[in-house]
């Protein structure tokens, strides 16, 4: 086996990684693929043999390449914060395909990536690379240009804002499954009051269908939304989306929207939802059969 093949097999071994990597970084499934990419091409032209951590070095390129990527982003202000549905990961409601596992990850729903779209493209980056993937501050400090302590900072303050705007679902499946399936049925009978039951009373509706994303909060509004859509959708496909319960709706033997569903304590308190007809026409649903 010559040099160049040794390399691109030892970068293989990496693959998975660096794409979780990327994917919480940019919360697009292409650009992530772009970044990889990248990646692997920056370590094509470089001379790793004093390299001792190969995974760590191209975790740290990987960062880089996703900075630049996101920082070229906001130059040309393209998707505004908090506007944009990052793209879902679906899987069959059986189980998450061990090619989709490092993924979705660390519970990383769609709630949370909507929260790290927000967050200056320093911060996500101090904050996957810390927090998700265990980097230390020593080796993050160089790629945003500050020293170790203020790339901590840069993490706790990205946290917090995790922490108050991205809640961690309740981790039975099964669980999850039966309230959401509760409140399909309830929003095709039209029965509001089941759908107050199931909901809870600050629960927070994201809509993103190719515009500004679409927000409501609260019980009476998100429940009535509720039953307008599922007088829309013929369809409900059961899957999991981003690891937790979730639903691809069906419309003219279409995709419709996606929905992923953030079950607490046994009510639903976020509902997040890809509408965008352009964006769910190349999705690959062909994971839902069987």
């Amino acid at each position: 086996m010559g040099d160049d093949e040794h390399l691109a097999e030892r970068f293989e071994a990496h693959r998975a990684h660096l794409r979780a990597v990327a994917y919480r970084m940019l919360g697009s499934l292409a650009e992530a693929d772009d970044a990889v990419q990248e990646t692997w091409l920056r370590l094509s032209r470089s001379d790793t043999d004093r390299v001792d951590n190969l995974g760590g070095w191209l975790t740290t390129v990987a960062g880089r390449v996703c900075l630049d990527m996101l920082r070229s982003r906001r130059s040309r202000r393209e998707e505004p914060a908090a506007e944009h549905m990052p793209d879902p990961i679906i899987s069959h409601q059986d189980g998450i395909d061990p090619e989709q596992q490092a993924m979705v990850a660390d519970s990383v729903g769609l709630a949370m990536l909507v929260v790290l779209e927000t967050l200056a493209p320093a911060e996500r980056l101090a904050f996957v690379l810390h927090d998700m993937f265990g980097l230390p501050f020593e080796d993050i400090a160089p790629i945003v240009g500050r020293n170790p302590a203020a790339a901590r900072q840069l993490a706790s303050r990205a946290r917090r804002r995790v922490r108050g705007q991205a809640p961690v679902p309740d981790a039975d499946l099964g669980r999850q499954r039966q309230v959401v399936d509760a409140f399909l049925a309830a929003a095709r009978e039209g029965d509001f009051d089941a759908l107050l039951e199931l909901l809870d009373p600050d629960v927070l509706s994201r809509s993103d269908a190719g515009g500004p994303m679409t927000v409501i909060r609260g019980a009476a509004k998100v429940a009535t939304g509720a039953v307008t859509f599922a007088r829309l959708a013929e369809a409900a496909l059961p899957a999991l989306v981003n690891g937790s319960a979730g639903v691809v709706s069906i419309r003219d033997g279409r995709p419709f929207s996606v929905l992923c569903f953030t079950v607490v304590e046994g009510r639903i308190v976020q509902i997040d939802a890809l509408a965008d007809p352009a964006r769910l026409a190349g999705l690959d649903l062909t994971v839902l059969s069987g």
